[in-house]
């Protein structure tokens, strides 16, 4: 049986970056590797909704923080059967998003912090009511919020197709997830966590992997 190793942090943190450097070291080291990203925009049709909602082509939608969470949710839902053959064939499953993106979003979006509802009701729909795998450590991207900002800007503008979305172009929005994530992470929330930045070598991270 694997582990599930989720990636976690604010838009352009550099999660999918981190993703490709533990993945490349794992497999270095003779471990078997998959991965998964959610929200999973093109194969999952409430990601597909949450996508649109989030450019605003679906009305008024996207400001029902309760609807665009369940939206995601859902699409995490319909990944779970995959996602626990995954981790039943490989020895490490690296997740780039996962339920604590639902807690911390939702929780900022209210000005809740991580000991508010929202946290708590989103723990219940997905893990208690959907039934998710819980993670086995979660990692916490930790980025100046301006530099993550910086590099989503820079994102959309290199991929004309990929324009920041209401979330991503919402500076007060990423500032206050940002904190909750910290909340999260200091509460040890689903699991434990572990923190770290660009700087960080994944060296300690895949040791410990490994020898869990």
């Amino acid at each position: 049986m694997g582990q599930l190793v989720v990636i976690e942090g604010l838009d352009g943190a550099g999660k999918r970056t981190l993703a490709d450097r533990l993945s490349g070291e794992l497999q270095r080291r003779g471990a078997t590797v998959a991965r998964i990203a959610f929200p999973r925009y093109d194969d999952d049709v409430h990601a597909e909704l949450a996508r649109d909602a989030l450019y605003g082509r679906l009305g008024d939608l996207s400001e029902s923080v309760h609807g665009m969470a369940v939206l995601f949710a859902l699409d995490r839902r319909a990944a779970a059967d995959p996602l626990r053959e995954l981790v039943a064939r490989h020895e490490v499953v690296l997740c780039d998003r996962y339920v604590a993106s639902n807690a911390a979003y939702g929780a900022a979006r209210l000005h809740e912090d991580a000991t508010g509802d929202f946290v708590s009701w989103v723990r219940e729909l997905e893990i208690g009511r959907f039934g998710l795998p819980v993670p086995e450590i979660q990692l916490l991207l930790r980025v100046p919020v301006t530099l993550a900002a910086s590099r989503a800007a820079g994102r959309a503008e290199a991929d004309p197709g990929r324009a920041a979305d209401a979330f991503e172009s919402d500076c007060g929005l990423q500032q206050r997830c940002a904190a909750v994530y910290d909340q999260l992470a200091a509460c040890s929330w689903l699991g434990p966590w572990v923190q770290l930045d660009a700087t960080d070598a994944p060296g300690g991270v895949i040791d410990r992997l490994l020898t869990r």
